[in-house]
C-alpha cells in the first residue's frame, strides 16, 4: 500500500470515528413499565397483572373520604395504594360527588345541613340514577375547598402517587352533567375548586379534563393554570375533523383554548373509549377509531387508563400484546444515552428525548463512579427531538454508571432507551 493511499484510508477512518473520545451507545426501546408512563388499569381489574404497566387507576367517593368541615379518613386512599405499592406500580385517582347508578355519594354531612340534591336518571347505556348536589350553595363549597386542601396537605408529592385528576365535579368528577347542563357547577365553582388545587399541589400534577380559553361558553378559562388535561375519549373523539359538530373532540378544545403547547409543561392523560377497547391494538380495529399513533402524536399523551388489555372477558393473544407494547412505548417519555466522554474536568454525557413528551416529575438521574455518587441530574425539561450535555467534575476513573431511583420504595426505576441498560444501572461503557 502507497504511503498517500494509507494517509487517505487513515483520514477517512478518523472522519468516522466519535471526536474527543466519545463513546456511542447503541439504541433500544425502553420497557413499556417505566415509571409514570403508559397504559393504566383499575386497580381492581382482573387482569392487571397480564400487560406491563407502572400506573393504576381508582376512583374514590368524597362521601367515604370526608365526614365533617374538618374530618377525614384517607383508609380508603391508604388501602389502594398498599395494594399499587405492592405490585411497583404509582396510583393515579380521583375524587368523585356523583357516579351514575351508584348510591348518593355526597357526604352525609352536607345532606343533613340542608344542601339541596336533585336526583335524576340518565337515560344511557351507562345510566341509572344520578343525585346532583347544588354547587351553588357556599356550604358545599366551603366543604370542597377544605377536601381539597385536606388532600394536599396529606398527599401532595408522596412518592406513591403519580398523577391526579381533578374530578370533584359533575358525572364521574369529569366536569359535565350531560345531558342535565343546567344542573352544572357554575364557572364560579369552577374557579373556587382549580384555585384550592394550585394552592394544594405543587408537585403532584394535577389534570382537568376540559382545555377552556377566555370565551368558553359552560367552563371558566383554564388554559394558563397550572394543569394538565386528560383526553377520556382518547382514539375517539380525539383528532380535529373539521366538522362544527366535533368541537367538543379534544384537539379543538385545546386549539380554541389556545392550550395546544401545554404539554411542554404539564402532562396530558386520558382513558382509551370503551368502545375501543376490546379491538384496540389488534387488526381489525373500531371503525370510529381515529388511529391510536396519530392520537398519541397530536396530543403528546404520557398515561391513558385502558380494560382492553387488563380485563380477561377481552382476548389477549401474544399478536395483540406485541403490537400494544410497541405502540405504548412511543407515549410519554424516552430517554436514551447516545454518547459519553471523559474530559480534563470529568465527564460529558449526552441525553436525548425520543419519546413525544418530556418527564414531569423532580427525580434525579445519578452518576456514579465506582460506589460513590458523583452528582445528579435533572430529567423535567428535555423536549421530544431535544439532546441535552450533562457535565460531572470528576477525577475519578470509573466505571461510571447511571441510575434514576423510584422515589417510591418497591417503584420501578427508570430505564433508559439503551442495549446496555440493566435492571436499574446503565454502565458507561
Amino acid at each position: 500500500m502507497s504511503f498517500s493511499f494509507r494517509c487517505i484510508a487513515a483520514a477517512v477512518l478518523l472522519s468516522v470515528m466519535p471526536v474527543h473520545g466519545d463513546d456511542r451507545l447503541e439504541y433500544q426501546p425502553a420497557p413499556p413499565d417505566n415509571p409514570l408512563k403508559g397504559l393504566v388499569p383499575y386497580v381492581e381489574a382482573d387482569g392487571w397483572d397480564q400487560f406491563p404497566h407502572s400506573l393504576e387507576f381508582h376512583y374514590f367517593s368524597i362521601r367515604d373520604l370526608m365526614t365533617g368541615y374538618d374530618e377525614f379518613n384517607w383508609s380508603p386512599i391508604e388501602e389502594k395504594l398498599a395494594i399499587t405499592q405492592a405490585r411497583g406500580c404509582q396510583l393515579t385517582f380521583r375524587v368523585m360527588m356523583e357516579y351514575p347508578g351508584k348510591p348518593n355519594q355526597i357526604p352525609q354531612f352536607l345532606i343533613d345541613e340542608g344542601v339541596k340534591i336533585t336526583k335524576w336518571k340518565r337515560e344511557a347505556a351507562d345510566g341509572g340514577d344520578c343525585h346532583t348536589p347544588d354547587y351553588d350553595d357556599p356550604r358545599l363549597r366551603r366543604a370542597l375547598v377544605n377536601f381539597i386542601t385536606a388532600l394536599g396537605e396529606k398527599y401532595d408529592g408522596d412518592p406513591r402517587i403519580g398523577f391526579l385528576t381533578a374530578g370533584i365535579l359533575g358525572l364521574w368528577g369529569e366536569w359535565h352533567n350531560h345531558p342535565r347542563v343546567d344542573l352544572m357547577a357554575k364557572k364560579e365553582a369552577q374557579e373556587i375548586v382549580m384555585a384550592a388545587f394550585e394552592k394544594a399541589f405543587t408537585r403532584t400534577p394535577v389534570l382537568l379534563r376540559y382545555p377552556a380559553g377566555e370565551n368558553d361558553y359552560h367552563y371558566a378559562p383554564n388554559a394558563k393554570r397550572r394543569f394538565g388535561f386528560h383526553d377520556d375519549s382518547f382514539d375517539w373523539a380525539t383528532l380535529d375533523t373539521g366538522r362544527p359538530e366535533d368541537d367538543w373532540f379534544f384537539i379543538p378544545l385545546l386549539k380554541n383554548a389556545g392550550a395546544l403547547d401545554r404539554w411542554k409543561q404539564f402532562p396530558v392523560g386520558g382513558e382509551i373509549r370503551p368502545e375501543l377497547w376490546e379491538k384496540s391494538f389488534t387488526d381489525s380495529p373500531h371503525p370510529r377509531a381515529q388511529g391510536f399513533d396519530e392520537c398519541v402524536r397530536q396530543t403528546h399523551v404520557t398515561w391513558l387508563m385502558d380494560s382492553g388489555l387488563f380485563e380477561k372477558r377481552f382476548p389477549l393473544p401474544e399478536t395483540r400484546k406485541q403490537r400494544a407494547i410497541k405502540e405504548v412505548q412511543r407515549m410519554g417519555y424516552e430517554f436514551h444515552i447516545s454518547n459519553w466522554r471523559k474530559t480534563d474536568a470529568g465527564v460529558e454525557i449526552d441525553v436525548e428525548n425520543r419519546g413525544v413528551a418530556p418527564f414531569y416529575h423532580d427525580w434525579k438521574a445519578e452518576l456514579h463512579s465506582g460506589a460513590s455518587l458523583v452528582t445528579t441530574f435533572e430529567l423535567r425539561g428535555i423536549l421530544p427531538g431535544e439532546t441535552k450535555t450533562w457535565k460531572a467534575e470528576t477525577k475519578g476513573d470509573g466505571p461510571f454508571k447511571l441510575r434514576v431511583p423510584n422515589p417510591m420504595e418497591g417503584g420501578k426505576p427508570l430505564r433508559f432507551a439503551n442495549e446496555e441498560q440493566g435492571d436499574e444501572w446503565l454502565t458507561l461503557p
